[in-house]
């Protein structure tokens, strides 16, 4: 089976900024402390005043007073307090009373008989203020809307943290930048942690330069170039080069990923951007950082790609901010993405983004380079051989690199060794490639099958002319994959031949070709094989020219999008008619291709079922047990 190098994120993570202090947490308790005790007086006011009290109406007050009952009165405002004898009007035995607390509440219209009537039946009168305090009424009734203010304070102070904005504003900063900011010094990336790249780090080094001494090459009248846009495939390193600018120029660094800047809210995105270049030109000289500025950056009126007035607005706004700066104001932007492609032009232009820096996959001496910086705080074996690690490794990023260090660091933690050996370099490079061993019960058909189909792909890798050499054949589950046969080739190839091509379609299609040649039907273990030499076979008919009926031209075939919940395919450049050529063509180009590999496994047979056998008893093959088996000198 061909190998899928998978793609992984920019290497390294950033470094927390630090938070603002926490002491919005201390005056939240104080008020809610303070609320409560607003809360238990009044309750104890409540229960003091007439929470135990007997609510007379204002008539059985005067009865019971004509009745003598009532021994005394406290008049406080508009209510009456006091206390009366019931021994007359419950079930009290004889010769005992009971004494009861009683509330009642004067008319409002004054009563000129009640007080006559309280001293002819000698009542006992007190007269008191109101208890009523206006300032306790007043809070009472802000007492809500301080509770929804202060609840409304903490909740954007605590929003303002985790966002980790470069300004001030709680709850209301919705339109201030969310930039992490780094101070000068604080990056301790250099590019000497960056490995490869020499022409990527030359030309950020001007800039590192520039921006550490701009005097210097404004008397030679040049100018800072305003964006420089980092282009390369998913962990080839943009994020690290960003970092490493900052590093090597000792200026403020302003981070910020192209997905904050959208909002649910209209002008959001714009007000983010004015606020952070704004933040940017004060610190001056500085650098600005947006990763992934596709998210923002992409062309506008397409329909494709999330394509609104909230993201418009947003790139019009930085556009207008790059074309606002200072002939000589030292602030720099860098961008990065990976999909160049769907930019808008007018970001691209001249003036805008004038540097392009486009970063590929590291080759063999380079891949050496960062699996060196990657491991220097690792303890290794003296049996690494980074030579053959990096030869192992073809199409491996750097993330992928620094995947991989890391894997084989908790390997030999788990297997509890005191150093990183080989094998653990071997076992992480085969789990970051493949992924890792599965536990499966395979029955001793199924084994068998496996064993049949890996071998007819290393048959025929071994036997094509122009097929990689082959490093390994295992039929251990991983991943995916009930089984695995690697090639690793002899050097990087950056220009295909026709030939090296059909080959490689023949080593994809060698499981399928041994199933029917050793059992006479085929299984569902090839679905991926088909997959890739499908998808290899209809580049070389409609990209590279490689169909004689055809010839060189070359054709884009409809793509397909997901916009607004629809599907959308993109025009094609060529008729119906050219489509059933080019369908017919792909169909020959794949069918011949495996009548010859079926006749080449064919003259083979024994070889076929030697190595079926011997990966049936010891399940993995490197190279060299493979050609002790076939006796090849290949």
């Amino acid at each position: 089976m061909a190998n899928d190098q998978s793609d992984h994120p920019s290497p390294g993570s950033e470094p927390e900024p630090p938070r603002p202090p926490q002491s919005s947490r201390f005056w939240v308790q104080y008020l809610m402390w303070l609320v409560f005790a607003l809360l238990f007086l009044q309750f104890w006011s409540n229960t003091q005043t007439g929470g135990q009290r007997e609510s007379l109406s204002y008539s059985e007050f005067k009865q019971k007073v004509s009745n003598d009952l009532v021994v005394s009165v406290t008049i406080q405002g508009d209510r009456i307090l006091g206390t009366y004898e019931g021994a007359q009007e419950t079930q009290i035995p004889s010769g005992e009373s009971r004494t009861t607390h009683f509330i009642t509440v004067l008319p409002p219209v004054d009563d000129p008989e009640l007080m006559p009537l309280l001293e002819q039946h000698q009542v006992q009168i007190r007269a008191e203020p109101s208890e009523t305090n206006p300032w306790s009424l007043v809070l009472l009734s802000l007492l809500p809307w301080i509770l929804i203010i202060g609840l409304f304070l903490w909740l954007g102070r605590r929003m303002q943290e985790r966002m980790g904005g470069i300004g001030g504003g709680g709850a209301f900063g919705f339109g201030q930048s969310r930039a992490k900011r780094f101070e000068r010094g604080e990056s301790n990336v250099t590019f000497d942690d960056v490995a490869g790249l020499a022409n990527a780090k030359r030309d950020l080094q001007e800039i590192a330069d520039y921006l550490r001494n701009p005097e210097h090459y404004r008397k030679l009248g040049a100018k800072i170039p305003k964006g420089i846009l980092l282009m390369g495939p998913p962990g080839t390193g943009k994020t690290l080069l960003a970092k490493a600018v900052a590093g090597e120029s000792d200026v403020p660094f302003f981070s910020i990923s192209g997905s904050e800047f959208i909002e649910m809210f209209v002008g959001v995105g714009a007000s983010r951007v004015r606020d952070m270049f704004a933040s940017a030109k004060k610190e001056a000289p500085s650098i600005i950082f947006i990763d992934e500025i596709d998210s923002v950056g992409r062309a506008r009126g397409t329909g494709l790609g999330g394509g609104h007035d909230e993201r418009e607005q947003t790139l019009n706004q930085i556009l207008g901010e790059m074309d606002g700066f200072d002939p000589h104001e030292t602030v720099v932007v860098l961008a990065a993405t990976n999909r160049p492609d769907v930019l808008d032009a007018a970001l691209l232009r001249p003036g805008r983004f004038d540097r392009k820096i486009t970063l590929d996959l590291p080759d063999k001496n380079a891949r050496m380079a960062i699996l060196r910086i990657h491991s220097r705080e690792v303890p290794l074996d003296d049996d690494v051989d980074f030579e053959r690690l990096a030869a192992l490794t073809v199409g491996f990023s750097g993330a992928d690199l620094e995947n991989l260090i890391n894997e084989a660091a908790l390997l030999a933690g788990r297997e509890d060794k005191s150093a990183v050996d080989m094998f653990c370099m071997l076992q992480a490079r085969d789990k970051v490639v493949l992924g890792s061993e599965r536990e499966m019960v395979i029955g001793d058909e199924d084994k068998k099958l496996i064993a049949y189909h890996e071998a007819g792909h290393a048959l025929a890798a071994s036997l094509l002319p122009n097929a990689d050499p082959l490093d390994k054949a295992t039929i251990i589950p991983r991943g995916h994959s009930l089984g695995a046969t690697e090639q690793i080739p002899e050097e990087e190839h950056h220009s295909m031949r026709a030939s090296y091509l059909r080959d490689r379609i023949g080593v994809m299609l060698g499981g399928r070709v041994s199933e029917q040649v050793v059992f006479n039907e085929v299984s569902t273990g090839a679905e991926e094989d088909l997959k890739q030499a499908t998808r290899l076979a209809q580049h070389m008919v409609t990209h590279w020219g490689m169909s004689e009926k055809l010839g060189p031209v070359a054709f884009r075939r409809g793509e397909e999008h997901i916009f607004l919940g629809r599907e959308m395919a993109q025009q094609k450049d060529f008729s119906e008619h050219t489509a059933e050529i080019i369908d017919e063509e792909v169909v020959d180009l794949v069918r011949g291709i495996e009548q010859e590999v079926y006749q080449l496994l064919e003259a083979h047979r024994d070889k076929l079922d030697a190595l079926a056998t011997a990966l049936l008893e010891r399940e993995t093959l490197d190279a060299e047990e493979i050609r002790q088996v076939f006796q090849l000198d290949k």
